[in-house]
């Protein structure tokens, strides 16, 4: 039997072939999305990278036979352990072909790199910030993906578990058919609402008006979510990253934003058509024609995904969830939008999940992080 090698990444070659391997693995696969092949190598760049800053990393390859047969990358996010008291290695960009010594050699490389650093536990699939892909499919294989969801085969968390890997995180995924008639409660309350707390919906003219909203969304966000365990703030390097890797994408039509009487945000939803059978008609490349396809996703398309929600902590709760939703019912139905997908909502946190109830939301999908305890 032929022995798995692992070789770390140190050459633009060999970073090249990191960044491909899930292309070739997943070719002709129809659920599996790929990402841009520039985007992906520019998470690897430090000068490009914000999460360097405060982060260490390294990426591996997995060969066999003289072929790449798997990858993965570890990251230490000094940042968690210095704020949250979290001190672990993640692992991600796991890939592997279903072969028991590639997923061994591959996570052993992980365990390796944390007794290395004198840690004692491992936790992925996961990126190096909480904006990152994470959690591994265990649930929808049969599922187109989504621009921002990882897409695995089957058989990989069979690997992990057979390793000795068990669940650390969990996230839920909803689909639905957006309603021809927006609920009643959903109208009614929106106005009333609206009128109480003294709030509107902005309406962007172009999208640069977007703009001088961003970092107050990304602040929100923080907000929103700090009260979860393993949250950390967005830097500003991050949001400046963010903003010019996601923003071309925006459409000011997807983005929903409710102030108060004093023009401060308190809300926001942001929404894009899907852009998943795009992304596999480009090939993980936006030039000479992925641009083309884009496009086209943007002017007609039936289907939308939910990418980013923030409600400020002192509006949770208040019914503020319906002004958004009768927006986003309007926009939906002048754009001929039939079906939304959430992004993944981390299990236990019910409050977001609430925000769907009103709409017959299927769980179509499942995915979670593994974790080890490492003995030194």
């Amino acid at each position: 039997m032929s022995k798995v090698s692992i070789i770390e990444v140190k050459t633009a070659g060999q970073l090249k072939q990191f960044v491909k391997f899930p292309m070739d693995l997943y070719k002709n696969n129809p659920y599996y999305v790929p990402s841009f092949i520039k985007d992906e190598m520019k998470i690897w760049d430090a000068n490009e990278n914000p999460a360097f800053h405060y982060s260490e990393s390294k990426q591996f390859l997995a060969v066999k036979d003289s072929k790449v047969v798997g990858r993965i990358a570890v990251i230490i996010n000094h940042k968690e352990e210095k704020e949250l008291d979290i001190k672990k290695v993640r692992f991600g960009w796991i890939d592997f072909i279903d072969d028991t010594e590639v997923s061994k050699a591959l996570i052993q490389t992980a365990i390796d790199y944390a007794k290395e650093h004198d840690i004692n536990k491992i936790e992925g699939p996961m990126g190096f910030t909480n904006l990152d892909k994470a959690g591994m499919l265990t649930m929808g294989f049969d599922k187109l993906a989504t621009m921002i969801g990882i897409y695995n085969h089957a058989y990989y968390p069979k690997h992990l578990e057979n390793l000795g890997l068990v669940k650390e995180k969990e996230w839920v995924e909803y689909e639905m058919n957006f309603p021809k008639v927006l609920p009643e409660k959903v109208e009614k309350f929106s106005g009333l609402i609206a009128q109480k707390y003294k709030l509107s919906v902005l309406r962007f003219k172009s999208k640069e008006e977007i703009l001088p909203y961003v970092e107050p969304m990304f602040k929100l966000l923080d907000e929103t979510y700090k009260h979860l365990s393993t949250y950390t703030p967005i830097s500003d390097e991050q949001i400046k990253t963010y903003k010019e890797k996601y923003f071309p994408f925006i459409d000011k039509n997807y983005v929903i934003c409710v102030v108060d009487e004093n023009q401060q945000l308190v809300s926001f939803a942001i929404t894009m058509p899907s852009y998943s059978k795009a992304l596999q008609k480009s090939k993980g490349k936006l030039f000479p024609f992925g641009w083309w396809h884009f496009l086209q996703a943007g002017k007609k398309n039936d289907r939308a995904n939910f990418y980013l929600i923030g409600i400020h902590p002192e509006y949770q709760r208040r019914g503020v969830t319906a002004i958004i939703f009768k927006e986003i019912f309007v926009r939906f139905t002048s754009m001929g939008i039939n079906f939304a997908e959430t992004n993944p909502e981390l299990e236990e946190n019910k409050s977001v999940q609430l925000l769907w109830q009103d709409y017959n939301p299927v769980n179509h999908k499942r995915r979670r992080t593994y974790s080890m305890e490492v003995n030194k």
